[in-house]
């Protein structure tokens, strides 16, 4: 076969010179390298089905369509296994840093093709970054969810169900038994968590994108139709191969808008703020907080599992039609153009993938859950580029305000907060992390002790996809570049109007002015990777990236 790759002779007899050496024949090497790009690991149960049984099965679909298909670990991070620890500032930073790893390995050893293998927060988004910069024939193949948990009584957990339970055995409403049945049984196998968290909005953002087969985004981890999907993506790439079939091909800026048009329809995470306008920024295409806010205006949420309904999780919606239902009804509706292409078809041939739809699961247009979609961004005196919060809400109260998501979450368990306050916490945006950690510790314990809806967060952090309650994030300006967050003092009255899209503090511009000369910012250590990171990233209102600048 003909390797399309520029080799020239010396180059191509020193690598296979190397290719021998680990028992690749001279016939063999003839062949397309296919890269697997894979970041199995034993510290993340998203990742964790992508092991040698699956990479062989992909190995001899590939080589029977007359390709060469070797394995290339990289990095696979877990947001979860760090979470509430210093180590969660290396989460967004590292989707820099892992599209880099793609990138890397694919150019250094001229990949011919490749299919990329991921489940997680951060990992998703950084592999279809890399995958976008290289061009070359490309395959994504998402892990699938986990089984949701439950307890001896029948109650749905999860993951996230764990930071609520410690809020409420600290407190004292949970006894120590209750809490460590949840911590046991919150993830039963392996795969991504079943809600519709940031892991399975990214899977189904590449899935919209094009690069995923048909229903990959809403399957379970490790089950035989997962295993067939798998093997399609093996064969996919071939033909992508053989047919010169490149991302850059096939999505464009109408791509983007359709996946935060899935992702209005179904609650997906706010962290897609970030993720795809840095991702659609790999092509010069243009995606803004106000991209988002045009399409939740437009698109109504038709699907609501945890967290945004008590029970459903993936489960359900797999059950119901999955990805390809909402896609369906999204069609159905006028929301979606059916003859939108991507590598395995149009997303009219994916909405016939999905059969019948159980529209008590996911909801037709004409019968939504909400009229608009599943978040807002707002803007005011506080965020004078953006905010970000999900769904729709009003909300005034007295500021009390913290310089770290520690120092708040410490305060709430001690009952230091109280009704009635929007809490504050600040430093923990891109720069002043630096890293940009979720916030979810903190709402989980608000949850925790049943005060959803009686205090609010804002804050220039960011939250996990499964956080609930009444929360702000991204706030930008952040407080370490001298955003008007960290001029707010304890006792300031804050206004939240998410249907007005504003959010103010009751401080004029002159007192803001005076408290600006009083102003010191604070500086937390950082050191290597998050020093070079805090150095070059954008602000949350852009993708809070090193990548930004594609020229």
């Amino acid at each position: 076969m003909e390797l399309h790759y520029p080799w020239n002779e010396e180059s191509l007899d020193h690598r296979n010179a190397l290719l021998y050496a680990m028992g690749i024949s001279e016939e063999d090497a003839k062949r397309p390298v296919i890269g697997l790009i894979n970041i199995w690991n034993e510290m993340n149960p998203g990742h964790f089905p992508f092991d040698k049984a699956l990479i062989q099965e992909m190995k001899e679909v590939i080589y029977e369509a007359g390709g060469l298909a070797l394995e290339l670990p990289i990095s696979g991070i877990c947001d979860g296994i760090c979470s509430n620890t210093p180590g969660d500032r290396y989460t967004l930073p590292a989707r820099d840093l892992v599209s880099s790893e793609v990138e890397t390995v694919a150019e250094l050893n001229c990949l011919e093709g490749m299919i990329i293998m991921a489940t997680c927060d951060k990992v998703v988004p950084s592999m279809v970054m890399g995958a976008l910069r290289v061009n070359i024939p490309t395959v994504m193949f998402t892990g699938g969810y986990m089984a949701a948990g439950h307890t001896h009584t029948g109650r749905m957990i999860t993951l996230t169900h764990g930071k609520q339970a410690y809020a409420s055995y600290v407190e004292g409403s949970m006894s120590e038994a209750n809490y460590m049945e949840v911590i046991r049984n919150s993830c039963p196998t392996p795969g991504a968590c079943p809600f519709m968290g940031t892991a399975l909005t990214m899977c189904g953002m590449a899935e919209i994108l094009g690069l995923s087969p048909h229903g990959n985004a809403s399957v379970r981890s490790q089950s035989d139709a997962w295993h067939e999907l798998a093997r399609k993506a093996a064969q996919k790439v071939m033909d992508a191969w053989r047919n010169h079939i490149r991302p850059r091909n096939f999505i464009d800026q109408q791509s983007f808008e359709n996946v935060i048009r899935y992702m209005m329809a179904t609650g997906g995470s706010t962290n897609s703020l970030l993720h795809v306008p840095a991702i659609a920024r790999q092509m010069g295409c243009s995606v803004t907080p106000e991209t988002f806010d045009r399409i939740s205006r437009e698109v109504p949420v038709l699907n609501a599992i945890y967290p945004n309904h008590p029970s459903y999780t993936m489960e359900e919606f797999d059950a119901a039609g999955g990805l390809p239902g909402v896609v369906k009804e999204l069609i159905e509706g006028g929301k979606l153009d059916p003859d939108s292409k991507g590598l395995f078809g149009t997303l009219g041939e994916k909405a016939a993938s999905a059969g019948a739809v159980d529209h008590a699961v996911i909801h037709t247009v004409a019968d939504p859950i909400h009229e608009q979609g599943g978040l807002a961004v707002l803007k005011g005196n506080i965020g004078t580029d953006s905010a970000v919060a999900k769904e729709v809400w009003t909300y005034s109260g007295s500021a009390r305000c913290y310089d770290s998501q520690d120092d708040a979450w410490q305060a709430l368990l001690r009952d230091e907060i109280h009704e009635g306050e929007v809490v504050v916490i600040r430093y923990e945006g891109p720069k002043g992390s630096p890293g940009m950690p979720h916030m979810e510790t903190f709402m989980a314990a608000v949850l925790g002790k049943k005060m959803g809806s009686k205090l609010a967060l804002v804050s220039d952090g960011r939250f996990s996809g499964a956080t609930g309650g009444l929360a702000v994030g991204h706030v930008s300006p952040e407080a370490y570049e001298g955003g008007n967050i960290a001029l707010l003092r304890d006792g300031d009255i804050i206004h939240i109007d998410v249907e007005a899209r504003t959010l103010t503090a009751e401080v004029s511009e002159e007192e803001f002015a005076r408290r600006r000369k009083e102003w010191t910012p604070v500086k937390k250590p950082a050191s290597g990777w998050l020093q070079l990171y805090r150095k070059h990233c954008t602000s949350a209102h852009r993708g809070a990236t090193v990548f930004w600048d594609n020229d």
